[in-house]
């Protein structure tokens, strides 16, 4: 059965509705999403620009590497002596371990590029949820408004594990606490109860 001894204040429990809805309506969670998405983009930029100028530089040692490999296939067909053959060969293998370093550094690079366009997909998917969760707390509010001007009947939703809320007296200016245990009485005898508190207003 309902319990009616409880009275508050109207003046109050509007008032605490509003603060409700304040609540529901705070946008720090979308706006450090949307922090975050631009930090991620600036870093993307960030990454492009030193991949294109790691790339140019492997470009400019791959022209180095092929220039010493000419002069090492002249140098051998004009027989120079052993001591130039060396230093090529030398020069040689620098450029190449120059080339490795910076390929390992290119690879490094675009694996933090992809990366960071993993984090932006995640942001932008966290973000549209946000804004999808916002919506569907505004409907359900508006609709819980509406309810209460309709029923005089304001729920509480804190509780989940039995029916409960407040019937709104308009002439007197006060409320009536009720509250039902689904584990001793029927959802049938529930709905009876409130319809029937209902038709008392």
């Amino acid at each position: 059965m309902g319990d009616s001894s409880g009275k508050i204040d109207v003046e109050k429990l509007i008032s605490f509705s509003d603060d409700l809805i304040d609540v529901l309506k705070d946008e720090r969670d979308i706006n450090n999403l949307t922090h975050c998405l631009q930090q991620s983009h600036s870093l993307k930029s960030s990454c492009d620009a030193e991949f294109n100028d790691s790339k140019t530089l492997i470009e400019d040692y791959e022209k180095k590497i092929e220039e010493c490999k000419k002069k090492t296939e002249k140098a051998r067909a004009e027989v120079v002596s052993d001591g130039d053959m060396e230093i090529l060969e030398q020069e040689l293998e620098a450029e190449l371990r120059k080339e490795a370093a910076l390929m390992e550094e290119l690879r490094v690079i675009s694996n933090e590029i992809s990366d960071l366009e993993c984090q932006r997909v995640s942001f932008e998917e966290r973000k549209r949820y946000v804004k999808k969760d916002e919506k569907e707390e505004l409907r359900a509010q508006r609709m819980l408004s509406m309810y209460a001007s309709v029923t005089n009947i304001i729920p509480d939703l804190d509780d989940h594990s039995k029916i409960s809320g407040h019937i709104v007296h308009r002439d007197n200016k006060a409320v009536e606490k009720f509250e039902f245990d689904p584990t001793k009485i029927s959802s049938f005898e529930i709905c009876q109860s409130i319809w029937e508190m209902i038709n008392e207003q």
